[in-house]
């Protein structure tokens, strides 16, 4: 649930979402700024904390929820994107932002992320992505290069990694970004225009693990990534080109925007009346306590 409410006088702003415990990140850890972006993009909606949730499964990156001022919840490993699915169906005018990890995103939640896209449930997913099990020391994650020498891969890793922007245009995902946690201001902005977004707005964003992969931080990074420049994101194919590319002609930006298809709250009759949790139930509280007691 959100932490305690204090009174906001005029239009909230970024300090209104800081959460009353500090991160308890790495010094330097890629991931402030991914929380000092979302909290800029909450108060951008000129919303109050209370008309946020923000959800996460399980990782370093998964302990936001902890460090924000809005309701959250703190859920399983990979089974995120399902708990907030149930929240939005519940209340879909509740504005419902999913923050997690490479490792918890890709591989133990991999088929959540396929078929929540696929149905287009309305959902911000923003992943940290780091390229390693950063809170378990460092293993290898789906998005690891081949190559790469890590805990579980002393070797060298052999296996292909995700493209996760890529996997987003063709499974369904119709807002499709890529952000680098050191870009802040980007990044800020293309949380804010996913949260406006209606349907899946995913954002895959370059967080380095100062730990575990301190020769690939912020210098080796911003020589590799550069700003997507006069891009159609109406152009699956063009996306698809573009989330494609890597190393040096590594893109950040906006790859895909589909305004067209409708989301599954919009398409879900039973919501026309309203949100689920705005509804009188239908059934008797007699009939609910029988319900209840036969599941027992």
């Amino acid at each position: 649930m959100a932490k305690k409410e204090r009174p906001i006088k005029g239009a909230p702003t970024a300090k209104d979402f800081k959460g009353d415990v500090n991160p308890d990140w790495c010094p330097g850890c890629g991931d402030f700024g991914v929380l000092s972006a979302l909290q800029i993009a909450y108060a951008k909606t000129g919303n109050g904390i209370h008309d946020h949730l923000t959800v996460s499964g399980i990782g370093c990156s998964s302990n936001l929820p902890g460090f924000i001022n809005t309701y959250g919840m703190h859920t399983l490993h990979g089974r995120s994107l399902a708990v907030a699915t149930g929240a939005k169906l519940g209340n879909h005018e509740l504005n419902v932002v999913v923050t997690g990890g490479d490792g918890d995103g890709y591989g133990i939640g991999g088929n959540h992320f396929i078929h929540t896209m696929r149905k287009n449930i309305d959902l911000l997913y923003i992943v940290m992505n780091n390229e390693t099990y950063g809170l378990t020391v460092g293993q290898a994650s789906p998005t690891t290069v081949v190559g790469e020498r890590t805990k579980s891969t002393p070797f060298g890793n052999i296996e292909t990694p995700l493209n996760p922007v890529a996997m987003a245009i063709v499974a369904g995902a119709t807002y499709v970004a890529r952000g680098f946690s050191s870009e802040r201001s980007q990044l800020a902005e293309l949380m804010y225009e996913g949260m406006q977004h209606k349907g899946f707005s995913f954002i895959d964003v370059i967080s380095p693990c100062v730990t575990w992969k301190d020769d690939e931080i912020y210098d080796f990074w911003k020589e590799r990534v550069n700003s997507l420049e006069n891009h159609d994101t109406s152009d699956k194919t063009a996306a698809l080109e573009q989330a494609v590319k890597t190393g040096h002609d590594t893109q950040i930006g906006l790859f895909y925007h589909d305004t067209t298809r409708l989301s599954l709250d919009q398409s879900e009759p039973v919501l026309e009346t309203g949100p689920m949790a705005q509804q009188t139930a239908g059934v008797t509280p007699e009939q609910a306590s029988a319900i209840i007691q036969r599941m027992m």
